[in-house]
């Protein structure tokens, strides 16, 4: 089950954990305008970098981190985690695709405008984790490194309840037969995760639903999907394949961020 307010959507199954604070961030609430209108968290947009800091403390404020208690990493579709033990500064984010954490009051998250965010949570053991998949991280391991990392902090796979947040649908996701072909090449049994469009004639590649295999492979307890679609939500959230389509020289990013407490 989701909830939304303006800032963020919620997913039940982390809303139950006791001193859990999380958010899949919307684009609305925030300072920014423009094509980043307005709550843009992504520092390599071309956004004042003064409203990213501004929007990010907001995000940080809500889920009651300290003042530069939020930290993101400087994604590069790998299928690298890192553990936080502490903040940093944006300029000293390591380069990686996960973040886990077993600290109170540090809030980890990740950016996105169509990959599939994804929060986890082991609230039996304290740890929390948020990743960034895209079609690259997920072939490569992004959720299985981000269990793992989880794992040497104390979580246990089957205890870890998974939300994979909005994400570029389906439908939406419109890709080459190149595409089709390098995926397969690499996970040749990953076919049922794309259909032809009876329309174009092309294949499309369910994200979601993939990552949600990857989920399931790495023997995570509880999954779910938002099932939100960045592409179709144009007012609540950014797409970086809908400001292609509409012509767009840049785009922002919404943030999904964990928190214990």
């Amino acid at each position: 089950m989701v909830t939304q307010d303006k800032m963020k959507f919620s997913a039940s199954s982390l809303a139950s954990f006791d001193g859990v604070r999380h958010g899949f961030f919307t684009r609305q609430g925030g300072v920014s305008s423009g094509l980043y209108a307005s709550l843009n968290c992504g520092p390599g947009s071309r956004d004042e970098p003064a409203n990213v800091t501004e929007n990010r403390a907001r995000v940080g404020e809500l889920l009651g981190a300290k003042p530069g208690g939020l930290v993101t990493v400087f994604q590069k579709h790998s299928a690298d985690a890192v553990i936080a033990e502490k903040p940093w500064s944006l300029d000293k984010a390591p380069e990686a695709d996960a973040i886990v954490t077993a600290k109170p009051g540090l809030a980890i998250g990740v950016l996105t405008a169509d990959c599939a965010p994804v929060l986890f949570c082991d609230g039996a053991a304290g740890v929390i984790g948020a990743a960034h998949a895209g079609w690259r991280g997920a072939l490569s391991g992004i959720v299985e490194a981000t269990v793992e990392a989880m794992r040497t902090l104390g979580a246990r796979p089957e205890r870890i309840t998974a939300v994979i947040g909005p994400a570029i649908s389906q439908k939406a996701y419109e890709v080459g037969s190149d595409f089709v072909e390098r995926f397969l090449a690499d996970e040749p049994e990953s076919s049922a995760f794309f259909i032809t469009d009876e329309g174009s004639g092309e294949p499309h590649f369910d994200l979601p639903g993939y990552v949600g295999e990857r989920l399931a492979r790495a023997g995570v307890g509880a999954i779910a999907d938002l099932g939100l679609c960045t592409y179709c939500e144009e007012t609540r959230l950014f797409s970086y394949r809908r400001s292609q389509h509409h012509g767009e020289d840049d785009y922002g990013r919404q943030i999904s961020a964990i928190l214990l407490t």
